[in-house]
Protein backbone atom coordinates (compact mmCIF):
# COMPACT_ATOMS: atom_id res chain seq x y z
CA UNK A 1 0.00 0.00 0.00
CA UNK A 2 1.24 3.71 -0.75
CA UNK A 3 1.46 5.93 1.98
CA UNK A 4 1.82 9.67 1.96
CA UNK A 5 2.75 11.47 5.06
CA UNK A 6 4.48 15.11 5.83
CA UNK A 7 8.11 15.45 6.29
CA UNK A 8 9.43 18.58 8.03
CA UNK A 9 12.46 20.01 8.16
CA UNK A 10 14.61 22.12 10.85
CA UNK A 11 17.12 24.67 10.83
CA UNK A 12 18.85 22.94 14.03
CA UNK A 13 15.55 22.37 16.23
CA UNK A 14 14.73 18.87 14.85
CA UNK A 15 15.51 17.01 17.95
CA UNK A 16 13.74 19.59 20.54
CA UNK A 17 10.76 19.83 17.95
CA UNK A 18 10.13 15.53 17.76
CA UNK A 19 10.33 15.38 21.72
CA UNK A 20 7.42 17.75 21.63
CA UNK A 21 5.38 16.45 18.96
CA UNK A 22 6.31 12.73 21.15
CA UNK A 23 5.01 14.52 24.37
CA UNK A 24 1.84 15.18 22.19
CA UNK A 25 0.75 12.20 20.16
CA UNK A 26 2.27 10.01 22.34
CA UNK A 27 3.82 6.83 21.03
CA UNK A 28 7.96 6.06 20.50
CA UNK A 29 10.86 7.49 18.17
CA UNK A 30 11.99 3.81 16.40
CA UNK A 31 15.24 5.77 15.06
CA UNK A 32 17.01 8.82 14.83
CA UNK A 33 19.64 9.28 12.45
CA UNK A 34 22.33 12.22 12.91
CA UNK A 35 24.41 13.73 9.84
CA UNK A 36 27.73 12.03 11.45
CA UNK A 37 26.52 8.63 10.56
CA UNK A 38 26.64 9.11 6.93
CA UNK A 39 28.85 7.85 4.66
CA UNK A 40 32.53 10.02 4.20
CA UNK A 41 31.67 12.62 0.85
CA UNK A 42 32.89 11.72 -1.91
CA UNK A 43 35.07 15.26 -1.94
CA UNK A 44 36.40 14.42 1.34
CA UNK A 45 35.06 17.53 2.73
CA UNK A 46 33.97 16.85 6.60
CA UNK A 47 31.39 18.38 8.72
CA UNK A 48 31.88 20.75 12.06
CA UNK A 49 30.98 18.61 14.64
CA UNK A 50 27.85 21.13 15.71
CA UNK A 51 26.53 19.85 12.29
CA UNK A 52 27.36 16.17 12.35
CA UNK A 53 25.27 16.00 15.58
CA UNK A 54 22.08 17.24 13.54
CA UNK A 55 19.24 15.39 12.69
CA UNK A 56 19.67 13.64 9.28
CA UNK A 57 16.16 11.69 9.86
CA UNK A 58 13.59 11.17 12.69
CA UNK A 59 10.41 9.41 12.13
CA UNK A 60 7.61 9.55 14.44
CA UNK A 61 4.29 6.61 13.90
CA UNK A 62 1.04 8.47 14.78
CA UNK A 63 -0.96 5.73 14.13
CA UNK A 64 -0.65 2.49 11.76
CA UNK A 65 -0.86 4.09 8.56
CA UNK A 66 0.86 7.54 9.53
CA UNK A 67 4.56 8.42 10.23
CA UNK A 68 5.41 12.38 11.14
CA UNK A 69 9.04 12.75 9.40
CA UNK A 70 11.78 15.23 9.67
CA UNK A 71 15.44 16.27 9.29
CA UNK A 72 17.85 19.46 10.33
CA UNK A 73 19.22 21.18 7.25
CA UNK A 74 22.33 22.91 7.04
CA UNK A 75 25.44 23.35 5.01
CA UNK A 76 24.17 24.05 1.33
CA UNK A 77 20.58 22.84 2.12
CA UNK A 78 19.93 25.65 4.63
CA UNK A 79 20.56 28.63 1.95
CA UNK A 80 16.61 27.94 1.26
CA UNK A 81 15.30 27.34 4.28
CA UNK A 82 12.15 29.29 5.30
CA UNK A 83 10.19 28.48 8.00
CA UNK A 84 6.37 27.79 7.47
CA UNK A 85 7.66 26.28 4.28
CA UNK A 86 10.04 23.70 5.60
CA UNK A 87 8.30 20.75 4.59
CA UNK A 88 7.60 18.10 2.15
CA UNK A 89 5.45 14.93 0.87
CA UNK A 90 6.79 12.28 1.38
CA UNK A 91 5.38 8.06 -0.87
CA UNK A 92 6.07 5.53 0.69
CA UNK A 93 5.71 2.71 -2.18
CA UNK A 94 5.58 -1.06 -2.50
CA UNK A 95 7.39 -1.43 -5.51
CA UNK A 96 10.46 -0.04 -7.12
CA UNK A 97 8.07 0.58 -10.22
CA UNK A 98 5.90 2.21 -8.44
CA UNK A 99 8.44 4.59 -7.02
CA UNK A 100 9.50 5.35 -10.42
CA UNK A 101 6.18 5.95 -11.69
CA UNK A 102 5.39 8.36 -9.31
CA UNK A 103 8.18 9.63 -8.97
CA UNK A 104 8.22 11.15 -12.94
CA UNK A 105 5.09 11.72 -13.24
CA UNK A 106 5.27 14.35 -10.43
CA UNK A 107 8.48 15.47 -10.99
CA UNK A 108 7.31 16.16 -15.00
CA UNK A 109 7.85 20.09 -15.79
CA UNK A 110 9.32 20.42 -11.92
CA UNK A 111 13.47 19.86 -10.99
CA UNK A 112 14.68 16.83 -9.67
CA UNK A 113 17.20 17.50 -6.91
CA UNK A 114 18.10 14.12 -5.78
CA UNK A 115 17.20 11.60 -9.10
CA UNK A 116 15.93 7.92 -7.64
CA UNK A 117 18.34 5.92 -6.35
CA UNK A 118 19.65 2.77 -3.61
CA UNK A 119 21.11 4.68 -1.04
CA UNK A 120 23.46 3.54 1.73
CA UNK A 121 20.35 3.20 4.19
CA UNK A 122 18.89 0.88 2.23
CA UNK A 123 15.80 2.59 0.82
CA UNK A 124 15.43 3.37 -3.53
CA UNK A 125 15.15 7.21 -3.29
CA UNK A 126 14.85 10.39 -4.61
CA UNK A 127 13.43 13.84 -4.22
CA UNK A 128 12.01 17.01 -6.49
CA UNK A 129 9.81 19.92 -6.29
CA UNK A 130 6.88 19.74 -8.73
CA UNK A 131 6.05 22.64 -11.25
CA UNK A 132 3.97 23.82 -8.44
CA UNK A 133 6.33 24.44 -5.84
CA UNK A 134 6.16 21.47 -3.79
CA UNK A 135 8.66 19.49 -2.50
CA UNK A 136 8.19 15.47 -2.77
CA UNK A 137 10.15 12.71 -1.40
CA UNK A 138 9.55 8.66 -2.87
CA UNK A 139 10.92 5.93 -1.44
CA UNK A 140 10.47 2.33 -1.76
CA UNK A 141 12.34 0.17 1.13
CA UNK A 142 14.52 -2.20 -1.01
CA UNK A 143 16.08 -3.93 2.67
CA UNK A 144 13.04 -5.24 4.29
CA UNK A 145 12.95 -5.81 7.90
CA UNK A 146 13.45 -8.79 9.19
Amino acid sequence: MTTVNAYLTFNGNCEEAFKFYQSVFGGEIPYIGRFKDMPPSEDGKGMSPEEGNLIMHVSLPISKETVLMGSDTGGEWAKGFTQGNNFSISINTDSKAEADRLFNGLSNGGTVTMPMNSTFWGDYFGMFTDKFGISWMVSFAEKQPG
